[in-house]
């Protein structure tokens, strides 16, 4: 590899694209992240969703005119100029099929949040990534907020014995529930108690949505998640001694960049900050929290996922 990490992108649908373009390839950015350029980028979009179709075009160009990236048509054309790749897509469902195009090349692979929108479909990513060897980490840029970060960091104040986290969870069609906003706060509470839930219920109106997972150790987690008032994220992390807030805004450098040099320190030689089977837990999790925001019942991560036509039908979406 160059001395420059010559970044691919995929998925030019999301604000996160120009994002993280402007913090690696703009040394004048107040964060910029060093030792990594994005060089190429497919700009992919999913016509059945609004948000995606509508932006792609003026995100692609902004990649093309005031960063110089080189814009190509195939997934596989980004995978074969580059030394390693981001994808974007906005579109969760869409990252299946784009990781199975690139998978042979043998690049490690950020695969923006959610890995996917089925617990199924995310299995079958890390399948392909142990059959042809890829390092894969996906999760929310919001898990690297420097005060969450300090938080469950702050072992003096004894074990971590749960964790109450909150944001905005916006519903979207193509997304399944917690698969579009709710994927922020999730990331959020598993940072802060680490895998090993094994049961979730949900409760959910118009405005507002409570999810309690209860740990296998006895800990409960909960996400809650609004549709009405404040937009900002947050969480309160509880110890043994004492409880520390983390207000994730309260940070000079904003977690986009903490996030893209965890991301760089891996690609240049490092490991995944955020381990596979963790995020593959993720997202059972908010399966499952779907399954009950239906229901109202508890469900158990290791019962065979039923979400389907269920949930689809409630958000107004197909199932994945």
């Amino acid at each position: 590899m160059s001395s420059i990490l010559r970044i691919g992108m995929i998925g030019l649908d999301t604000s996160h694209a120009v994002d993280f373009t402007e913090l690696l390839n703009d040394p004048n950015h107040k964060h910029h992240v060093p030792g990594a350029r994005v060089t190429v980028a497919f700009p992919g979009s999913s016509p059945d969703f609004e948000l995606s179709a509508r932006r792609v075009e003026g995100f692609t160009e902004t990649l093309r005119s005031k960063h110089g990236v080189e814009i190509v048509d195939t997934p596989e054309a980004v995978a074969e100029r580059c030394d390693a790749i981001l994808l974007e897509s906005v579109d969760g469902r869409a990252h299946l099929e784009q990781f199975r195009r690139i998978a042979t090349y043998g690049k490690p692979v950020f695969i923006d949040k959610p890995l996917s929108v089925s617990s199924r479909e995310a299995e079958e990513i890390a399948r392909l990534a142990g059959q042809h060897g890829v390092e894969v980490m996906s999760c929310s840029a919001v898990r690297f907020a420097q005060t969450l970060t300090e938080a469950v960091a702050a072992e003096e104040g004894g074990a971590i014995i749960g964790a109450d986290c909150y944001g905005p969870m916006d519903l979207q069609p193509t997304q399944p529930g917690l698969f579009w906003y709710g994927v922020h706060t999730a990331d959020m509470l598993y940072a802060a108690m680490g895998p090993g839930c094994i049961r979730v219920q949900a409760h959910t109106n118009d405005n507002h949505d409570l999810i309690v997972g209860t740990w296998s150790d006895g800990r409960i987690g909960t996400i809650r998640g609004n549709r009405r008032g404040n937009r900002r994220f947050g969480a309160c992390v509880h110890r043994e001694k004492q409880t520390l807030y983390a207000d994730v805004y309260a940070s000079d450098k904003p977690y986009y960049a903490l996030l893209l040099e965890s991301v760089v320190g891996w690609f240049a030689g490092g490991r995944p900050a955020v381990d596979l089977r963790e995020t593959l837990e993720v997202v059972r999790f908010m399966e499952a929290a779907n399954e009950s925001r239906v229901t109202g019942q508890p469900v158990s991560l290791g019962a065979s996922p039923t979400v389907g036509e269920t949930v689809a039908a409630r958000e107004g979406g197909s199932p994945s």
